[in-house]
């Protein structure tokens, strides 16, 4: 992985959980319901609606409620792959992008790998 600036990886790394934050609640969202008691789904609830109150003049009325944080993680998404390059002066678009999923992958490839 190319030398990255701190700072940034920090930013990455912020967002990289926040979206897969709100993948993982419209994941668990198929097995529970929003109002569970289980743990976790309270987590994911407690976590995620903040954000989903946030972008909610942004969301479109014809998603349907379980598939909203999948809309607003499609926002951090793109704010990964073409925002953050382009702020940090990169001519291609997506250059540098994820290095959270990056290392993660390195790491299970070490791990299982040969």
């Amino acid at each position: 992985m190319p030398e990255i600036h701190p700072f940034i990886l920090t930013i990455d790394y912020i967002l990289g959980v926040v979206m897969w934050t709100l993948i993982g609640k419209v994941a668990m969202n198929i097995f529970q319901r929003e109002n569970s008691e289980f743990f976790f789904m309270k987590v994911f609830v407690k976590v995620t609606n903040p954000l989903i109150r946030l972008f909610k003049p942004i969301t479109p009325s014809f998603i349907i409620e379980p598939l909203v944080p999948l809309y607003v993680a499609w926002f951090f998404y793109m704010i990964r792959f073409y925002l953050m390059p382009y702020l940090l002066g990169y001519s291609v678009m997506g250059m540098l992008s994820f290095p959270l999923e990056s290392e993660i992958a390195a790491e299970i490839y070490r791990i299982f790998g040969k």
